[in-house]
């Protein structure tokens, strides 16, 4: 008997990895909450992959945290009270200090019992990281795109998104989906350049097109008008994933970026069918800065509107693909089959089984 053409698509791609079954690596830095999120002497419940961690900000002293899990009775240390440069649990005062160390038990004499995990943890740009893996963590980001440059003007927003990190990582690097904006910034063509790769990361390129037709106000307050093709210094906007965050950079003019944006996902249920998204976005300042702070309040409501239009889409992928069980996507542009293939690689291909 004869194989159809599409039965041997479909033996073809149920051999290989299913993506949305890869789990992100704990091996890496996740954001997990923004600085003003966690306050002097207070604490604040973050996750990770259906790990529950407690971040800890002590009045005087470098913020910490700790797995959210009291030792004693398992209840969250995250509802707990910041005491000097130690934290202390709800239910008994249990008191742990930055390293996870149990160093108070108020009703106890003699040994101490044993603690709590530990998660390495750093600031950036106001952003607060963790390293959720158990080996030696590797060198911290030192810089958010361009969030601490004087030249730029830095916005940061995101939220939950109930779908698993790689449909965020393909929605970013498909310019193809434009079309998906239209109402928002009108009709776009893009048009794709070429990428390049390494260990762990892949960045494409591409120039837009806007025929006979104005930009949307939001666009142009962001980085003026898109002068396409036919300009004689085209436009390039580069689109990188480096494993496990992602970052856009689009020029228009000149050696600087008009606009940088850092984006990073973090899987929070043990399913990794959700996870919250930082944007840190950036935009270069113009020769008057002060018609960057006028437009601003029209930049926020722009680019709100885009991130609600992506974080809609990608929801709709995670329901069709919760519904029919598996990955049926088809898909044809070369750039994003090297992507998943990326993510297929560098995540852990076993984390998701007993949870689906």
């Amino acid at each position: 008997m004869s194989i159809r053409p599409a039965d041997r698509e479909f033996e073809a791609k149920a051999s290989q990895p299913d993506l949305r079954r890869i789990g992100a690596h704990p091996d890496h830095w996740y954001p997990v909450a923004w600085s003003h999120e966690l306050r002097p002497g207070k604490t604040f419940a973050a996750q990770f992959a259906g790990e529950p961690i407690a971040l800890v900000r002590p009045e005087k002293g470098e913020l910490f945290a700790l797995e959210d899990r009291c030792a004693h009775r398992q209840v969250p240390l995250s509802k707990g009270t910041v005491d000097g440069c130690t934290l202390r649990c709800c239910y008994h005062g249990w008191r742990y200090d930055e390293s996870g160390r149990c160093v108070d038990v108020p009703y106890l004499k003699g040994k101490l019992p044993n603690g709590v995990h530990r998660y390495p943890c750093i600031e950036c740009d106001g952003v607060i990281f963790v390293w959720p893996g158990r080996s030696p963590p590797s060198d911290p980001p030192d810089r958010l795109g361009a969030a601490s440059m004087p030249g730029y003007k830095t916005r940061r927003f995101g939220g939950q998104v109930e779908c698993h990190y790689s449909f965020m990582h393909e929605n970013l690097m498909d310019m193809n989906h434009q079309f998906l904006h239209r109402k928002t910034s009108g009709k776009v063509t893009p048009r794709y350049l070429g990428k390049r790769a390494g260990e762990g990361w892949l960045e494409l390129d591409y120039s837009f097109r806007r025929p006979d037709e104005k930009p949307p106000i939001g666009e142009t307050l962001i980085v003026g008008r898109l002068r396409g093709e036919s300009a004689s210094a085209r436009d390039l906007m580069t689109i990188r994933t480096e494993y496990p965050h992602q970052s856009l950079r689009l020029w228009i003019s000149g050696e600087l970026p008009v606009l940088r944006v850092w984006l990073g996902y973090t899987p929070t249920g043990a399913s990794q069918r959700k996870n919250r998204t930082f944007i840190v976005l950036s935009v270069r300042r113009p020769r008057l800065p002060a018609a960057l702070e006028v437009a601003w309040p029209f930049v926020t409501w722009f680019t709100n509107r885009v991130f609600e239009e992506d974080r809609e889409i990608v929801e709709m992928e995670q329901a069709a693909y919760d519904a029919q069980g598996s990955d049926w996507n088809q898909e044809v542009f070369p750039a994003i089959n090297e992507l998943r293939a990326l993510l297929v690689k560098s995540g852990v291909s076993d984390q998701l089984s007993r949870t689906f």
